[in-house]
């Protein structure tokens, strides 16, 4: 039923199929400038023993992370998202390859490496992982106390962490008396304990309600930004990449399938995983419309439905409304937006032109590579037709 136009596309001519996401991945090259790379993986896999046989958990897995910046892994449930992350702070050892930070090499440190790595790299969990029967101040100053630091610098560092967070007033407050977004903050707050230089996030916000959501998501931004702070986050929610993240890794069956910056991975997805993950977040077809769609018209009067889609890269601050006047008087948004992601605006509007106006601009030949730099529009698909209602 659809006929997909690429920007490039002549009129009447088949498009070509979208490329294949390559498996190889591109770091950004913010991500590689010299003296810049905090975390790098080269070639990691791991592989599990299951009934069923060999569970490969990571295959040739290679990236880099910036040095502050807020990178987000992604995967459908399996994928390998939790094993990536914990092989960072050596809670799982990879099979083959290596992990770096700062150029040191993880799998080489012995334990009293470990232990000062695992105090470099803080984490946070999804389910906060609280002791019940201790207080707030108790749970953040934990690791504090076991590594034998003296009670009042204890206390000055939980101090200023539970400003930090917004907590100072629950200090001596239990977990059993916090609501599911105070908990996190506290979570947060004990990863910090020891002023890291990297941050993981396990699922962290897939546990709270919305509203409080958007408050950790905020948080870890700003956390970020002022303590210069990398963070690294596994997610399955595409939304949390968007809302916070620089540059996102799709993972897919344990090997890495796409990355890039993310307002990139959004505007144009290459990888069918990809793809899948980012469809609850689009303007999809709606019922009513799809009800009432045809392949033809043969003859009948009706209207032409034309989704125009736009990835941020021709036009990052908008879509001219003067641009979208050029479809004619005739023509009617019905459906769709945009989002702004990292300065670039980008989404999906759904348009009806009746169809003699549609014929007019097939007949001039300008549906194709003009039609789309006219209106800006980085593809413009022809969903099918509506028929007149009597």
């Amino acid at each position: 039923m659809a006929a997909l136009i690429g920007a490039g596309a002549e009129a009447g001519q088949p498009t070509p199929a979208a490329p294949v996401a390559s498996a190889t991945p591109l770091p950004s090259p913010a991500a590689t400038a010299a003296g810049d790379v905090h975390l790098s993986f080269s070639k990691v896999s791991k592989q599990y023993p299951a009934p069923s046989g060999i569970v490969h958990a990571l295959r040739e897995v290679s990236f880099t992370v910036a040095r502050g910046e807020i990178f987000g892994i992604i995967g459908r449930s399996g994928a390998g998202k939790s094993t990536l992350l914990r092989t960072i702070n050596a809670l799982e050892l990879p099979d083959a390859g290596g992990i770096a930070i700062d150029g040191l090499q993880v799998g080489g440190l012995d334990e009293d490496g470990l232990v000062h790595l695992r105090r470099r790299v803080g984490m946070i969990f999804q389910h906060f992982n609280l002791l019940s029967a201790k207080t707030v101040r108790d749970n953040v100053g934990l690791p504090l106390r076991v590594a034998g630091v003296k009670p009042d610098v204890v206390r000055r560092r939980v101090d200023a962490l539970l400003e930090l967070v917004g907590l100072s007033d629950k200090a001596e407050v239990y977990p059993a008396k916090l609501s599911g977004g105070q908990k996190q903050r506290v979570g947060i707050a004990r990863a910090l304990v020891h002023d890291p230089e990297i941050l993981l996030c396990d699922e962290a916000t897939s546990a709270l309600d919305p509203e409080s959501t958007q408050a950790i998501l905020a948080l870890l931004r700003d956390i970020s930004s002022k303590m210069d702070l990398t963070v690294v986050l596994i997610t399955h929610d595409m939304a949390v990449i968007r809302e916070i993240c620089d540059r996102v890794l799709v993972l897919d069956h344990g090997q890495v399938v796409e990355q890039g910056e993310v307002w990139r991975v959004f505007g144009d997805p290459q990888a069918p995983a990809t793809r899948a993950l980012l469809r609850p977040l689009q303007h999809g077809l709606p019922a009513d419309l799809a009800a009432q769609l045809v392949d033809d018209l043969d003859g009948r009067p009706g209207n032409a439905l034309l989704s125009l889609r736009f990835n941020g890269a021709a036009q990052p601050q908008g879509v001219s409304l003067q641009q979208l006047a050029l479809l004619g008087p005739d023509a009617t948004l019905i459906h769709g937006g945009l989002d702004r992601i990292r300065g670039h605006a980008q989404g999906s509007l759904l348009v009806s032109l009746p169809i003699a106006s549609w014929q007019s601009i097939k007949t001039n030949g300008v549906f194709g590579q003009n039609f789309g730099q006219k209106h800006g529009a980085d593809f413009i698909e022809v969903l099918g037709y509506v028929p007149a209602t009597a």
